[in-house]
């Protein structure tokens, strides 16, 4: 079974960088099969989409919110994925999760969840 890891987040002031890591370990199809995302969930609020990148790591994906500051990839030989946040924002902070993606969604049938990573922007 396939796990996903998070790492990398911190407690930031606007306008600093952060670079998330997600890491999949274990067997399965999960990383070198599908397109992968960030997702985040602040307190309080639903989870939301953030950026995605396809199969070959050419194609991305971003919420308005965060294009142009953030910038997804992803290594394939090392089944891991990062998120390279820069010009934080208060408004960016969150528990943020990994997970197989399609068409912005979380892929159906995916519940094999992190522990996430915290990112905590302040003004």
């Amino acid at each position: 079974q396939v796990q996903l890891v998070e790492s990398g987040g911190g407690l930031v002031q606007a306008g600093d960088s952060l670079r998330l890591s997600c890491a999949a370990t274990g067997s399965g199809r999960t990383f070198g099969s599908f397109a992968m995302g960030w997702f985040r969930q602040a307190p309080g609020k639903d989870r939301e989409f953030v950026a995605a990148v396809d199969l070959s790591g050419r194609n991305s994906a971003y919420a308005d919110s965060v294009k142009g500051r953030f910038t997804i990839s992803r290594d394939n030989r090392r089944n891991t994925m990062y998120l390279q946040m820069n010009r934080l924002k208060p408004e960016d902070t969150a528990d943020y999760y990994c997970a197989p993606v399609f068409n912005r969604e979380v892929r159906a049938g995916f519940n094999s969840w992190g522990q996430g990573t915290q990112v905590t922007v302040s003004s």
